[in-house]
């Protein structure tokens, strides 16, 4: 991408968005949570922490998937909002006062991440950031040192069906342009992330009833796009959007990203003389990445370093 900011959001619509009352988590990100959770097989790192990133839209079911799989890791719940966090902390955290509560990791919940994880997981929030590069830095702040991140969005062909329709109408677009996994694989690299993975699949849901349809994407998100239609629609354009779905076959296709990536050590940034801090140093020789002689004011190193 060549700018880091999509270029059809709307930050105040996106902003908006965020601070909007959740009252259930959509079926859809359930079912990708649950899809992505099954990736974790896959990693053999055990973290005895983890951050659950908005999980009031990102699947409370995909929250107690995720305990039951690390019973014994504490966690972390974020939310942009207090409200949100009251409402989280409400759904998932068991009262101090029942038993069980003193047999588990404490579960805490906050707007601002203080202590680092070593797994990050962020369940279809990506593609509604107005600025994802920001958001991903964010991410990368937000884990230890070989720690990881498992997240998913949407991709470029989804609401392909809805997009069609529109464009045919005449109409301006239904939501924004989603981002390819490939752009996400580069800003995971430009944000300080190591050996990104990605791969994406199609979802299709199919629905018995026009309202049915339209029900669900209220459920799903908000049209973000800076070109959308400027006022409210009456109900004669709803009449209209009704009537032009019941003449098509009432579909609609979801591409579901999943990425997946490690935070590195930071590499030291060294020449024949380079002053680095002893903290730096010491890390640098607990994982082997650096073989160097203290001065009395400088360091002098040699070898390689990453």
């Amino acid at each position: 991408m060549s700018d880091q900011h999509p270029p059809t959001i709307d930050p105040q619509a996106a902003r908006r968005w965020q601070l909007l009352t959740c009252d259930a988590s959509p079926w859809l990100h359930e079912e990708v949570a649950r899809r992505m959770q099954e990736r974790l097989d896959l990693i053999k790192c055990q973290p005895a922490s983890w951050i659950d990133w908005a999980p009031l839209r990102g699947g409370l079911q995909a929250h107690a998937l995720l305990a039951q799989r690390y019973p014994k890791a504490t966690c972390t719940i974020f939310e942009a909002s207090t409200a949100a966090a009251q409402r989280a902390a409400a759904a998932l955290v068991m009262p101090r006062w029942k038993p069980q509560a003193w047999l588990q990791p404490k579960t805490a919940v906050t707007t601002h991440i203080g202590q680092p994880a070593q797994m990050l997981w962020s369940n279809m929030a990506l593609h509604m950031a107005a600025d994802p590069q920001a958001l991903i830095t964010q991410w990368q702040r937000a884990l230890q040192v070989d720690g990881f991140l498992m997240f998913s969005c949407l991709g470029p062909d989804t609401l392909m069906e809805l997009r069609r329709l529109y464009q045919a109408l005449q109409w301006p677009a239904p939501a924004h342009a989603f981002t390819d996994m490939h752009d996400w694989g580069d800003m995971l690299l430009s944000a300080g992330f190591a050996e990104p993975v990605m791969d994406m699949e199609r979802i299709t849901l199919t629905f018995e009833t026009p309202e049915r349809l339209l029900q669900e994407l209220r459920g799903l998100g908000r049209n973000l796009h800076l070109g959308r239609f400027a006022v409210l629609r009456g109900r004669r354009w709803h009449r209209q959007l009704l009537q032009a779905l019941s003449g098509q076959p009432l579909q609609l296709t979801f591409e579901v990203v999943y990425g997946h990536a490690f935070k590195p050590a930071a590499r030291l940034a060294v020449g024949a003389h380079s002053a680095i801090t002893l903290d730096d140093m010491r890390a640098a020789l607990r994982r082997g990445q650096a073989a160097a002689s203290l001065g009395s004011t400088i360091v002098q190193t040699k070898g390689s370093h990453d």
